[in-house]
């Protein structure tokens, strides 16, 4: 059992005090559903972070599976892992899909929990996840190589996998964009950016990202799903919100970027 390792800080502990954040996350977002087979959604705190990631939720469409990948913040484990054990939050427990799992062809891709253990890029979707559709499996997936190369590796085997298993599947890429850069910046370098994401142009991503000295978190997860998403027939991608820190504390000097973005 993976148990929540940042409960009490990136989300209230409590399960009411939980949906009660997440119910103000989802006021006013899109209530169209999307035929989605991808998405990039923010991990910080529910406060900075939340209503950005709820308007990409507010739209995805139930699936079968959603595999979740998100970036190694904690150096732990192997290079690209992936966990098979059940999840807990405060609203309940998530069960792995063992059968897409075992499906991945695994040349790059390992099973293991300890890159896992204390990682919150992939915890902190779950109960969005959970809030909106109730029951469904995961697959967690955490990013230690984030190289153009490593994230196409990933990509096709998730697709792969997909074709195998003939599941619907959504793929949600966790990232934060620029960090502690003053507003004006920020913004100016998370449009460059984003314009390479929403023309689905990975090797454009890439160069941007090096252009610009760029400190996005889950460059490699983004990659990757856009990857997999490309191969699955993918044809655009939209941006449904883009938001910083300082839209919440008014700090403007160092501020974080969050985009809400769905490809289909």
């Amino acid at each position: 059992m993976r148990v929540p390792a940042v409960s009490g800080q990136f989300y209230p502990r409590g399960k009411d005090d939980l949906r009660q954040e997440i119910s103000r996350c989802f006021a006013d977002t899109p209530s169209t559903e999307r035929v989605a087979l991808g998405a990039v959604v923010p991990h910080a705190g529910y406060i900075y972070s939340g209503k950005t990631a709820a308007y990409v939720y507010s739209t995805l469409p139930r699936a079968d599976t959603f595999v979740i990948l998100g970036p190694n913040h904690t150096g732990l484990g192997s290079p690209i892992s992936v966990s098979s054990d059940i999840w807990s939050t405060p609203l309940g427990e998530v069960v792995s899909d063992i059968e897409f799992i075992r499906a991945l062809p695994k040349k790059i891709i390992d099973m293991d929990e300890s890159a896992h253990r204390y990682e919150h890029s992939i915890e902190v979707q779950l109960p969005f996840l959970q809030y909106r559709f109730g029951e469904f499996s995961i697959v967690h997936i955490c990013m230690g190589m984030q190289d153009e190369e490593t994230a196409l590796d990933v990509g096709l085997e998730l697709a792969e996998a997909v074709r195998r298993t003939n599941k619907k599947i959504v793929i949600i890429a966790s990232s934060d964009l620029t960090h502690y850069r003053s507003e004006k910046v920020a913004r100016e370098n998370d449009a460059y950016f984003i314009r390479s994401i929403l023309d689905l142009d990975i090797t454009g991503f890439y160069q941007r990202l090096h252009e610009r000295n760029a400190s996005v978190c889950g460059y490699g997860p983004i990659a990757a799903m856009l990857a997999a998403t490309k191969s699955l027939g993918a044809k655009k991608a939209s941006l449904l919100r883009y938001s910083t820190s300082g839209d919440v504390n008014g700090d403007l000097s160092a501020v974080v970027g969050y985009a809400g973005i769905i490809v289909e």
